[in-house]
């Protein structure tokens, strides 16, 4: 394919990126170019096997395909069969292990006493009542939800770490509602429909993107070929909105993580996929650990592979991952957005092009809806025009 040829190009080969350019490839039987700098799809979502254990691990942090939307599912299941795994999070503070999110065997633990749901309700309603007022930051808020003891054996830390600042200098509305169980459920999402596939999620892009129409080229940054490209394209931008526009209101601000693998020589590290570490002396957040992943795989015996997880300012040659979005933020996001409105032919998506986090199925979610309400109006208005 010539690259000036294409009418359609996508910049991005993570969820958004591949969901559009599918649905373009087979609705409309249109060439589709995809430009991805990485040298592999899929964008954090990427997974792969370790070279040395056959371990499916992934690249960017556990990726838990989980969602309530029959939609999304039916159209994930599309390319890939998942199995049934399901999400367990455990959380180590002070030397000992508690479920996450709270539940009553969290609050039994970290209280030393039993509790009935209703105990556990009064019980915390009456740590929380005293605090008056309007919350002002993000430990008020959460000293108001869920209680002092909680917070500072389960939140403090590792918000200190996550966002790498004083809670106290964090807004209130960084956090909305933390979870509390008032039962002894210890999955992590309530989604009816969970499960990792089964193939990883580098088969699950290869299958997406396998369609003839579709072209994709890897390691290859976008903007180094933009005066290239057909200049009547449409293009669906999956970028740094930011970049986009060579930063002319400011840099965004993001936090962005960095793993140190192991590959360790045990067959079972932990014994979880994930447990998180709050306490301020560790200095990772969390360790995955990946073999947990896949109970129907036959890993071999005596070794595992674990990710251990920073979190960290992120500079703009870094991979972002969590929109800060602090009132400064908004205020640039804002000029973004009108500037987006001004480019009919650049449609602007998934978690980067809107400066949102998205998790996976929210953004499967929002590219199909994007390719309706969005792509087509637009393709149709173009190809009317000529």
């Amino acid at each position: 394919m010539n690259i000036r040829d294409p009418k359609i190009i996508v910049v991005g080969a993570g969820f958004y990126g591949a969901v559009m350019a599918e649905r373009m490839a087979t609705d409309l039987a249109e060439p589709v170019l995809i430009i991805d700098s990485r040298e592999h799809l899929g964008g954090n979502s990427w997974s792969e096997a370790d070279p040395e254990t056959g371990i499916e691990c992934h690249l960017y942090g556990s990726h838990i395909f989980h969602t309530k939307d029959e939609i999304v599912w039916r159209y994930i299941s599309r390319f890939a069969s998942l199995n049934h795994y399901r999400h367990r999070v455990l959380s180590i503070h002070n030397n000992a292990v508690y479920p996450m999110p709270v539940n009553l065997t969290t609050l039994e633990g970290l209280y030393g006493r039993r509790f009935t749901p209703e105990e556990a309700k009064t019980f915390l309603k009456s740590e929380t009542d005293s605090l008056s007022g309007e919350p002002q930051n993000l430990e008020e808020m959460a000293n108001k939800q869920v209680g002092a003891k909680v917070y500072d054996a389960f939140l403090k830390g590792y918000t200190w770490k996550q966002w790498g600042t004083d809670p106290r200098q964090l807004p209130a509305s960084t956090i909305t509602r933390l979870p509390v169980r008032f039962s002894y459920k210890s999955d992590y999402f309530d989604d009816p429909y969970q499960g990792i596939p089964m193939g990883g999620y580098g088969d699950v892009f290869k299958r997406i993107l396998s369609h003839p129409k579709i072209t994709t080229i890897l390691g290859l940054d976008f903007f180094s070929i933009r005066g290239l490209l057909n200049p009547d394209a449409i293009v669906i931008y999956t970028g740094p909105v930011d970049r986009y526009f060579d930063y002319k209101f400011g840099v965004l601000g993001w936090r962005t993580l960095k793993f140190e693998k192991e590959c360790v020589p045990v067959t079972d590290y932990q014994g979880n996929s994930v447990i998180n570490y709050p306490d301020l002396d560790i200095p990772y957040t969390r360790i995955h650990e990946f073999r947990h992943y896949h109970p129907e795989r036959n890993y071999i015996e005596g070794k595992s592979v674990i990710f251990k997880e920073y979190s960290r300012a992120c500079g703009v040659s870094d991979s972002p991952y969590y929109p800060i979005n602090t009132p400064e933020d908004q205020r640039k996001m804002n000029l973004y957005q009108v500037a987006c409105a001004a480019e009919p032919r650049t449609i602007f998506g998934g978690r980067l092009g809107e400066y949102r986090y998205l998790d996976m199925d929210k953004t499967i979610g929002a590219a199909l809806k994007a390719y309706i309400d969005v792509f087509i109006p637009r393709w149709r208005g173009i190809n009317h025009a000529k």
